[in-house]
């Protein structure tokens, strides 16, 4: 979450102006930064946030998000209903939290969870342990909380060191792994970004592993360039090092968007709880999951790789409930609107979707390499994502920074960065294909795309930096 401060005094009295068309009470202005001192009428404040809200981009042209912006009218009918049902509140809300254990199941299924056995009513249940979250950082945060447990127990029955514990990941991850490392006192291990090689590799795992290692990330849809990490080479790798040292470290797969894609357009791959040194995986139910934000997921492979003493019990809701959350109250639209997606679409439907886009995000990617300018590093085979950068911005006269900034002018949110450490002089722009951005939409952008390039080639300007400041970073980079 972004951090903001309080305003000082001379921005605290600053107005809000209401259209006098909508207004029918005494005043035209209310505070922008206190409570006002009376209330409005709803169609007032209803009319006063809308029109703030009009100065937000167009959602289904954000091409930096990955999280869902569209879902049918009966989805946010559904969602509507639930608002006001806590999650948390499963003695009062039983059918929510039914609700809430069958998506599980379903993911664990999905997943390939181990010793599937037949349930009371007939159906098949998998052993794996999971629950539904705020989003998949949370649920990247309960997997790492689970290794550091599992790593601390093992170092204190060995009689070992349990105060110095470490996390090995790729440069490449998501920023909530950052947090976890900070947040929980554990030591990064990042594998730096290399050309040629943009994630995390087996070998290049198991060199940064050692008897502190509590556990290693891949993740499956890097949010730099869409990739998968081979999941399978590094476990494999990890059973090379047990082999010659007795290191026994497990792998937590970050699936926040390749777990709703992998399954359905990539069932070959095996990534996921088929790999045996696979502890836990987590995704987006509001990324490719297809719901709106936020919804998030965390699947163990059986109850053993879920401490006990993880899990909290409280009865002050009315009856005993066990829960592993970092928030509590939330509501249940969310988990609801995911229980729909999956009777709605069923597995074809899924892959009907995924498909879909990855259909558009190879034509982008196809079309994008042959204008010539542009150097594809990856073609959203995997993810339908992919990124591209300039193949050389000295002699074009301008940035990918620069088409970014112009792209906008039309109305596409186009997201232009650079990568990490070891790799900062690459700036990359990344397209991110989602349901809803149809063909004729991708051929929209193309136009735009070509009507820019050729404005920016008409008008070259001298090279400036990349990052020409800490006050004036260009460029912008969002989930």
């Amino acid at each position: 979450m972004p951090l903001y401060k309080k305003v000082d005094e001379a921005e605290a009295d600053a107005e809000l102006d209401i259209n006098p068309v909508y207004f029918r009470e005494l005043k035209l202005t209310v505070p922008r930064n206190k409570i006002p001192e009376h209330g409005m009428l709803p169609d007032t404040a209803l009319q006063a946030v809308r029109d703030e809200l009009i100065l937000d981009g167009n959602a289904r042209l954000n091409l930096a998000t990955f999280v869902t912006t569209w879902m049918e009218p009966q989805a946010q009918q559904l969602m509507s209903e639930c608002f006001d049902k806590n999650m948390i509140d499963k003695d009062e809300y039983p059918q929510t939290a039914e609700i809430e254990r069958r998506c599980v199941n379903i993911l664990a299924e999905l997943w390939h969870a181990p010793g599937c056995e037949p349930g009371p009513d007939g159906a098949t249940l998998a052993t794996g342990v999971g629950c539904s979250t705020t989003g998949s950082s949370e649920a990247c945060m309960l997997g790492g909380m689970a290794l550091l447990w599992r790593w601390r127990a093992r170092q204190v029955k060995a009689g070992a060191d349990s105060t110095r514990p470490n996390l090995v990941m790729g440069a490449n991850v998501q920023v909530c792994w950052d947090k976890f490392c900070r947040y929980w006192q554990v030591e990064p291990k990042l594998v730096p970004m290399v050309p040629g090689r943009l994630h995390l590799a087996g070998p290049e795992a198991v060199a940064q592993c050692d008897e502190n290692t509590i556990g290693v990330v891949a993740v499956m849809g890097s949010t730099m360039d869409g990739s998968y990490e081979p999941v399978l080479q590094i476990s494999q790798e990890l059973d090379k090092l047990k082999a010659s040292r007795r290191l026994d470290i497990p792998i937590h797969v970050d699936g926040a968007s390749g777990g709703f894609v992998a399954p359905f357009l990539h069932q070959d791959l095996e990534w996921d709880f088929r790999v045996p040194r696979v502890a836990s995986i987590n995704t987006s139910g509001h990324k490719y999951g297809l719901v709106y934000p936020g919804v998030g997921w965390v699947v163990w492979r059986d109850s053993e790789a879920l401490p006990e003493d993880l899990v909290f019990r409280v009865n002050y809701l009315g009856g005993n409930m066990p829960t592993f959350a970092l928030n509590f109250s939330r509501p249940g639209a969310q988990v609801a609107a995911q229980y729909y997606n999956f009777l709605r679409l069923g597995f074809e439907g899924y892959r009907n979707v995924q498909q879909a886009c990855q259909d558009v995000a190879m034509y982008l990617s196809g079309q994008i390499a042959a204008m010539g300018p542009f150097e594809l590093l990856t073609d959203g085979s995997e993810l339908p994502v992919f990124a591209f950068k300039m193949r050389d911005p000295v002699a074009a006269g301008y940035t990918v920074f620069d088409l970014s900034e112009r792209l906008r002018t039309r109305g596409w949110l186009v997201p232009a960065y650079t990568f990490p450490e070891d790799m900062q002089d690459t700036a990359v722009i990344r397209i991110v294909v989602r349901n809803g951005l149809s063909r004729d939409m991708a051929d929209s952008l193309l136009e735009d795309l070509r009507v820019q390039v050729q404005v920016l080639e008409s008008h070259p300007h001298p090279p400036a930096p990349l990052m020409p400041g800490p006050d004036r970073e260009r460029g912008g980079f969002a989930h």
